[in-house]
């Protein structure tokens, strides 16, 4: 067992950001860091485009990010939200550089903006096309220096502990559920041990690995989603899964696909069809930079219509120097398989990239769950409503960690460690006799969600992944109930209830919005809503 005043679950921006900043705060208190993987293998790392923020005065504005951002979210983003988020941001953004964080400058000293999807203006910090890996580098670094931060590597976060642990009944009804801390799976010892604390943060990443084809590493598998949603906690809005538009397509490949960042065609690359057709003014005056939601729709409609498994991104007429600058790892992976992108042009298709809901937070990342946090993706803060604008990720993640870490410092010292958490009880369970039962699900999982669940969506495809999950869940904990805890097992369960929240919440919007559309309900509804599991 090991007691500790702040536990973090995750080791991206989110949680490392808000790690640096509790320990500066109590350089007398232990701040822990739990991770499933090594230390930087997070969503973080795979960001390429950059962070959203107002930096240049002249041409740019609060209120113009704020627009953006509102006409992004479809009508379901909380303005408050947004308004807090955009005006932070610059304050935030000093602080990672001040940490040691370098983006791309000009020669005369001012810094490079880029723009996206959806951006009216130039506004894009980025360091190369790894703008996430440098600030997880600076971050890393920074934490290095804080003596009283521990980061534990390779430990799996298999549950939170609430009054559940204690031999209470808790259900969503329940007042004051409180979160005593988690147990984990040390991969090292292979055994279930118990983390008490008195603030745990969830900053867990994303659930691309629920789909077939994703932007995300392995690792994104919605465990701290799936975690609250066991604790009985409110989870918002996951019906909104952001596929990112251009993904590079590789005939055979799943899991991880490399991202083509959204820069490419901010920088002025073009989306053709098969027949080389520049397709996207038929679908937006926005062209190429419209919301990622239009794009990655009419991608998707471009490849069913003319029976392709992707559409090409034509960066030919593009400068190849400027282009192996700013896209040095793009134009070396594209190269690594044949692509010269000064002749070739790029076949991408639509990743699953971004989860828009999750945990449903207040202004101050608190949960439906007393003294637990949750920050990041995993989030739903109010700031993406119905669908995210591009490098809008990386600044909530930053300006909700410090909002977490503001109201955090101020609870911690009225909150006491409960020490009478049972230990973990293995009895009656074995080593599972094949591993197959867990691979196979799996595919299965990936499969339902993307045939039945991705971009376009109807009643009938809902209501067979429905009644499929519904077989894998209970085949799932059945074994679960029965075998010695492993991460594969464990992550299997998680995503299978991400991917049954994921269909719950689709079923339950009754219309098209966002990054939400089925065609049996084309239209908005005049109802605006939140949709709460």
């Amino acid at each position: 067992m090991q007691q500790t005043d702040f536990l973090v679950i995750g080791s991206g921006i989110a949680g490392l950001t808000y790690a640096l900043k509790v320990a500066d705060h109590f350089p007398e208190k232990k701040v822990l860091v739990v991770t499933k993987a090594a230390a930087d293998e997070t969503n973080t790392k795979y960001a390429q485009g950059g962070i959203a923020v107002v930096n240049d005065p002249v041409h740019d504005s609060f209120e113009k990010h704020i627009e953006d951002t509102l006409v992004a979210g479809d009508g379901l983003c909380n303005r408050q939200v947004v308004e807090m988020v955009v005006k932070e941001g610059p304050e935030r953004v000093s602080e990672i550089i001040r940490w040691g964080a370098n983006f791309d400058k000009e020669a005369d000293g001012d810094y490079k903006l880029g723009r996206e999807g959806g951006h009216s203006e130039y506004r894009i910090l980025h360091h190369k096309d790894v703008t996430g890996k440098e600030m997880e580098r600076a971050l890393l670094d920074a934490v290095s220096r804080k003596k009283n931060i521990e980061i534990i590597k390779h430990c799996f976060v298999v549950d939170i502990i609430t009054q559940h642990h204690l031999g209470y009944l808790v259900t969503k009804s329940t007042p004051d559920i409180e979160c005593y801390g988690v147990y984990v799976l040390n991969l090292h010892e292979n055994k279930i041990e118990k983390i008490l604390a008195k603030i745990t943060l969830l900053a867990t990443g994303g659930n691309g690995q629920v789909y077939r084809t994703t932007t995300n590493p392995a690792i994104a598998t919605g465990d701290g989603v799936s975690m609250a949603y066991r604790a009985k906690g409110r989870i918002e809005n996951m019906e909104f899964i952001q596929f990112h538009p251009t993904a590079l397509f590789e005939p055979g490949i799943r899991g991880q696909s490399f991202l083509i960042t959204e820069a490419v065609r901010g920088d002025g690359g073009i989306l053709r069809n098969k027949h080389g057709e520049a397709f996207m003014e038929r679908y937006d005056e926005r062209k190429d930079l419209a919301p990622r939601d239009i794009v990655a729709r009419a991608i998707d409609n471009e490849m069913k219509r003319n029976g392709t498994e992707h559409v090409y991104l034509d960066c030919r007429h593009m400068d190849p120097l400027n282009f192996t600058e700013h896209f040095p790892n793009i134009y070396q992976k594209c190269l690594s398989i044949g692509i010269d992108i000064s002749k070739d042009m790029i076949p991408v298709a639509p990743a699953a990239h971004y989860m828009c809901g999750g945990i449903k937070t207040d202004e101050w990342g608190r949960s439906s769950i007393k003294h637990l946090y949750a920050c990041g993706e995993c989030s739903s803060t109010g700031l993406h409503g119905a669908n995210r604008l591009a490098s809008n990720s990386l600044l909530e993640a930053m300006v909700f960690a410090h909002r977490c870490y503001t109201d955090s410092v101020k609870q911690v010292g009225d909150i006491s460690i409960n020490t009478a958490i049972p230990d973990w009880n293995a009895m009656g369970t074995s080593e599972p006799q094949e591993m197959i039962l867990i691979t196979q699900s799996l595919k299965e999982l990936q499969q339902i969600m993307t045939d039945y669940v991705g971009i376009v969506r109807n009643d009938i495809r809902l209501q067979r992944a429905s009644r499929r999950l519904d077989l894998l869940w209970e085949e799932t904990e059945n074994l679960y109930k029965s075998s010695v805890v492993s991460p594969q097992l464990v992550e299997l369960r998680n995503m299978i209830t991400v991917g049954y929240l994921i269909v719950k919440g689709a079923s339950f919007r009754k219309e098209s919005r966002g990054l939400h559309y089925n065609t049996d309900y084309p239209g908005k509804s005049d109802l605006v809503q939140n949709i709460v599991l």
